[in-house]
């Protein structure tokens, strides 16, 4: 029997009264495995009305208790890391060692959050001017909404959303993934089990209509999204004219530079761990590899014996490589890029479309692929795809491979492989890519620095993660005391600025 799944709200799952459930697949077999209701616009609002109700006590609470909660909280995540990594495997497709990645990528955030007490710490002088003393401290907002994409079900809600919310005193209302809910949900489920207070988090499923309540209702205070950048632009237009803070996370077509005298055997196991990893469907994967023709050809052999030498196969078995992609609308939106790639004239050196796993027919298996000679303007090269798919461009020296690079409209990462201090510094120095490799394949910081996406990649002031996050999910609040000393005169009267402007 599928498994009907609730939302949950003031720290209880209730049975929606929506007539739509959505179903969840097994993405390496095929079979439906859970249905998750696409919830009524008032059940949206419920959870936010939970969260709205919780702020006040939650805000209040020491930041000793609620360093103690993030502590207790990190180590229920430890503790079911291989739990959690199975079932992001078995909705999403990443192979066990990617889906442990993706549990490990929400408990580091979650380890930042402990350090709560000097993150929001504020600022403060004596004696600003005679008799006054001003401090800045650093204040929750309200309740933030959390819009959730399907390719990170651990890490993104729980691990860039969650953690330095509700550490700096938010409450959150998560719309999940409609294709990779259960991962979530069941890290919702540990999370009542810690012992948070009612409210604190809560979570839905809907579609985009009822997701939009979450732009104007004026209970939510920010709202922070990754996913595609034609919903980002909307929610990012429509939240920041009704007030609200935005970050907004979206599509990617990073490229690789390899120079002439990279270490070919290091870089195209970089390449194939940073394009193929996770299937493709991550949006610091390196899709594009520019590489200089004096040894393209050396390159193009090398990356397609190593991408030719990958299991692919159950996302849940051991051994694999690249798993399947998440859904089977998916996989046939990977197969019809292929296509294009084939009619805009690009060289297809290996196609992994129509890829069976002998024992998984039903799976959404596509396998590495590779396109060669993919010229400016084709489109192949230039929209996010979202899969095992890379395309090769060639071109003469640094300065035309880092013109082409920057000639694309996102910028959330980039690399370059040499040897050469020189190009590698002019690269650090030119390339648009906001998080930036220097013969690293997948140049993700860790959670003490931010995720830093540039130009159609991101929409937003105050980036995830890092120093950044914790001023999103703040306010400042600036506090000018003087106290009278009661046995000196009083004043006869109070100037226009009352002693805050003082010269010699």
């Amino acid at each position: 029997m599928i498994e009907r799944k609730g939302y949950c709200v003031n720290g209880e799952w209730r049975v929606s009264k929506t007539e739509k459930y959505m179903p969840i697949t097994d993405s390496s077999t095929g079979e439906v495995i859970a249905e998750v209701p696409c919830c009524t616009a008032e059940e949206v609002e419920e959870a936010i009305a939970a969260a709205h109700a919780a702020f006040p006590g939650w805000a209040l609470t020491s930041l000793s208790k609620r360093t103690q909660m993030m502590f207790k909280w990190r180590n229920m995540l430890v503790e079911h890391q291989e739990e959690l990594a199975y079932l992001c495997a078995k909705e999403l497709g990443k192979n066990l060692s990617e889906a442990r990645g993706d549990v490990l990528k929400a408990i580091e955030p979650t380890e930042h959050a402990c350090s709560l007490p000097t993150l929001v710490q504020g600022d403060a002088s004596l004696q600003v001017t005679t008799g006054f003393d001003t401090a800045t401290y650093r204040m929750p907002l309200g309740v933030v909404a959390g819009i959730v994409p399907f390719n990170f079900p651990a890490m993104i809600p729980w691990g860039w959303m969650v953690p330095l919310a509700i550490a700096t005193g938010n409450t959150v209302v998560l719309k999940a993934s409609s294709a990779t809910p259960l991962t979530a949900m069941r890290i919702m489920e540990l999370f009542i089990e810690c012992g948070f207070p009612r409210g604190v988090v809560n979570i839905v499923t809907c579609s985009r209509a009822e997701a939009d309540i979450f732009l104007t209702d004026p209970r939510v205070k920010a709202v922070t999204f990754v996913g595609t950048t034609g919903v980002g632009k909307h929610i990012y237009s429509v939240a920041s004219a009704h007030g609200k803070r935005v970050q907004a996370q979206c599509e990617a077509k990073n490229h690789a530079l390899v120079l002439e005298d990279a270490d070919l055997e290091n870089t195209t196991n970089a390449v194939i761990n940073s394009s193929y990893g996770c299937a493709g469907m991550r949006c610091m994967a390196l899709p594009v590899v520019v590489v200089q023709e004096s040894i393209a050809d050396e390159f193009v052999a090398m990356l397609k014996k190593k991408a030719m030498a990958m299991k692919v196969g159950c996302a849940y078995d051991p051994e694999t490589k690249l798993g399947p992609v998440v859904s089977a609308a998916h996989k046939k939106r990977v197969c019809d890029w292929i296509q294009k790639g084939v009619d805009e004239g690009a060289e297809l050196v290996l196609d992994g479309r129509d890829y069976v796993v002998p024992g998984f027919e039903n799976g959404f298996f596509v396998g590495p692929t590779i396109f060669d000679h993919v010229k400016p303007g084709m489109s192949i090269g230039d929209s996010e795809i979202f899969g095992p798919v890379v395309s090769i461009k060639r071109v003469k020296d640094f300065e035309e491979g880092i013109k082409i690079m920057n000639a694309n409209p996102f910028a959330n990462g980039s690399a370059i492989f040499t040897q050469n201090g020189y190009y590698a510094r002019q690269f650090e120095l030119l390339t648009d890519g906001g998080m930036v490799g220097i013969n690293v394949g997948i140049p993700v910081p860790t959670a003490y620095f931010p995720f830093s996406g540039n130009k159609d990649s991101f929409f937003g002031d105050l980036h995830v993660l890092g120093k950044d996050g914790v001023r999103f999910y703040t306010r400042a609040k600036t506090v000018t005391k003087h106290w009278y000393d009661q046995k000196a005169i009083a004043p006869k009267h109070v100037d226009t600025w009352e002693g805050t402007v003082e010269r010699v």
